[in-house]
């Protein structure tokens, strides 16, 4: 009685029991997480969250470094919008996906992800970098409040006080920026508080959308970028002077359609994790970790493009962090990636205690021998 053991990943497909066929599979651009644990799932999920995007902020910031480049956001969004329209077109393709939404929920789906990706970009050309990304960290409340009216959600206290700490660290933030690099302009905030309001309704409805319709990744961005690129080509037609745009970009190719063409597949491949966080975690705690991310991008923007460094700026993302570590709690006090980080720490205090732990047991057994 031999029993045959399945050694590839597409025997080991069958074989396993209790997986259902279609909704088990956690696809993430052409790699599928459904045999690894959830706290393995999110750490892999949030890892690339992290690199893909921090090569995108890098990218992006390095763009608007060019001179007289801050004027072209939407023209640079235009762009964007343009290669994910062909990725997503690839990706429908290499993987034979049909489309499952209705296009009536895209052509309002892409009016945000155009708001999103347009006042976020166009918004770099009247603040700073590290500005931007601490408006923009500060979509939490939105993403409650949307959570609630949106789909009927229910927040727990802990929730909102998560959020109110992040929220308040990120505030501090600025403040201390504004102090040293006071060069804040309304029409930017302006911008990058429509993004903010955008991006918020974004996640409460992909998430919506992916549950109802079971769409993949590659749909949602396919026909949200494609049908976004339509809008946007008519809105920088019309109200933006897009042959000059044209005639800047000319003069530096490489750095503009270049850059853009590098920090738009890094950003491409980072929605489809951002997307697969959603899915599998929810939209608040997608929201938590690119939060995290947002934070260690300012940090290291400060180091490789050299701006001015205060105190306030620690305490400020201590706030942070305390805000990310209560809404892990709050989500799930059984929660398994908790359980781990509680595990970790437990670990590492053994660890750094042990040499004092072992002279206090030894004595009372020297005393109990004699």
């Amino acid at each position: 009685m031999n029993q045959y053991r399945p050694r590839r990943s597409s025997q080991l497909k069958v074989d396993i029991g209790g997986l259902p066929d279609e909704d088990s599979h956690v696809n993430v651009m052409c790699f599928d997480l459904v045999y690894f644990t959830r706290p393995a799932q999110f750490i892999i999920l949030s890892a690339g969250v992290f690199f893909f995007y921090l090569l995108y902020g890098y990218f992006q910031e390095l763009i608007f470094t060019l001179p007289g480049f801050g004027g072209y956001g939407w023209y640079l969004t235009l762009i964007q919008f343009f290669y994910y329209t062909i990725f997503g077109q690839i990706e429908m393709l290499l993987r034979g996906y049909t489309r499952k939404v209705p296009l009536k929920i895209y052509t309002s789906l892409a009016i945000t992800t155009v708001a999103t990706m347009g006042f976020s970009n166009a918004s770099l050309g009247y603040l700073n970098y590290p500005t931007q990304v601490i408006f923009k960290s500060c979509k939490l409340i939105p993403v409650l409040i949307g959570g609630i009216f949106l789909q009927g959600k229910r927040y727990g206290l802990l929730d909102f006080v998560a959020a109110g700490l992040m929220c308040i660290g990120l505030i501090l933030f600025t403040l201390a920026d504004s102090q040293l690099s006071p060069s804040f302009d309304m029409t930017g905030v302006l911008m990058i508080s429509l993004a903010l309001v955008a991006d918020a309704i974004i996640g409460n409805v992909q998430e919506k959308t992916m549950k109802q319709y079971t769409a993949s990744n590659a749909e949602i961005v396919l026909y949200s970028y494609a049908i976004g690129f339509v809008y946007l080509f008519l809105l920088v037609a019309v109200f933006t002077d897009i042959a000059s745009a044209i005639h800047y970009c000319s003069y530096y190719p490489k750095e503009t359609y270049g850059y853009a063409f590098i920090f738009s597949v890094t950003g491409y491949l980072g929605i489809q994790i951002v997307l697969g966080l959603v899915r599998q975690f929810g939209a608040f705690l997608a929201v938590t970790v690119t939060t995290f991310r947002k934070a260690f991008s300012i940090v290291l923007s400060f180091l490789i493009f050299s701006k001015p460094f205060t105190y306030h700026y620690l305490y400020s993302g201590a706030l942070v962090l305390a805000g990310i570590y209560i809404n892990m709690y709050a989500k799930d006090k059984d929660n398994a990636c908790l359980k781990a980080c509680q595990r970790l720490l437990c670990r590492i205090r053994r660890f750094v205690y042990i040499p004092r732990i072992q002279f206090h047991q030894e004595k009372p057994r020297t005393a109990l021998n004699v």
